[in-house]
């Protein structure tokens, strides 16, 4: 009777840490196309005692960097995030760069959060160019001398897993990330370019068709399991 029972409670909690495992990778093709996003990965550990357990970590490769021709949009080639804020005034990071000009004038995000510390790209500039140490500069002509508008930060924390996810694919920086530094003479900007999610496709939908086999053989295990163990039960009561 023992066995039984351990049996389909090993059984269970293994089917419990697929079904996460499941979340996590149905949560990373659905931010496929999420500018930015680092997939997740699942670190699974089969302990002595036949328990399966298992920790989720974030995969923070490189993704491919895309051409937009867009000059708003900037995309982040190395480590780091950019420091946007709220209206209210509240600081998040973020390595989605599809930015736009707002209502005054200034580089927000696509909901609106301001870039930095607030660069204003003037209305009638003949262009601006967003250099790749982060420096935002305009010309008023062809032939004009350019004018400083501002600097996109870049900041690198020491335990990005340690940041929290908020909406927007916006992180929150917590102790356990440690103390954000500014990252200074680097060349990680490119403009009118956008980071891809490193989230390969077929990679994943392979992951789900695999684990979709072994969860349907989980649970067809714990069916005869707990068959046999009701069978047991009937044999010892008659």
């Amino acid at each position: 009777m023992y066995n039984f029972q351990a049996i389909i409670s090993k059984g269970t909690n293994n089917a419990l840490v697929q079904f996460e495992r499941f979340g996590m990778l149905a949560h990373n093709l659905s931010n496929v196309d999420t500018n930015g996003y680092k997939k997740q990965t699942f670190e699974q550990i089969l302990k002595e005692d036949g328990y399966l357990t298992g920790s989720v970590r974030t995969d923070y490769s490189q993704g491919s960097v895309r051409v937009t021709e867009n000059p708003y949009d900037v995309a982040i080639d190395g480590p780091g995030y950019i420091p946007v804020t709220s209206p209210t005034g509240e600081v998040q990071y973020t390595r989605d760069g599809a930015f736009r000009l707002g209502k005054d004038g200034y580089l927000v995000t696509s909901d609106g959060w301001m870039v930095g510390d607030g660069i204003k790209i003037p209305a009638n500039c003949y262009k601006f160019v967003i250099k790749k140490n982060g420096e935002v500069i305009s010309y008023d002509s062809h032939n004009d001398k350019p004018k400083k508008l501002g600097h996109i930060p870049l900041i690198q924390f020491d335990n990005p897993d340690g940041m929290e996810q908020t909406d927007m694919d916006r992180l929150i920086a917590t102790d356990d990330a440690g103390v954000g530094r500014l990252v200074k003479n680097h060349d990680f900007f490119k403009q009118a370019c956008l980071e891809r999610a490193n989230v390969s496709v077929y990679s994943s939908a392979n992951d789900l068709l695999r684990l979709n086999a072994s969860m349907l053989a989980s649970m067809q295990m714990l069916k005869v399991a707990d068959q046999m163990y009701n069978k047991a039960i009937n044999i010892r009561e008659g």
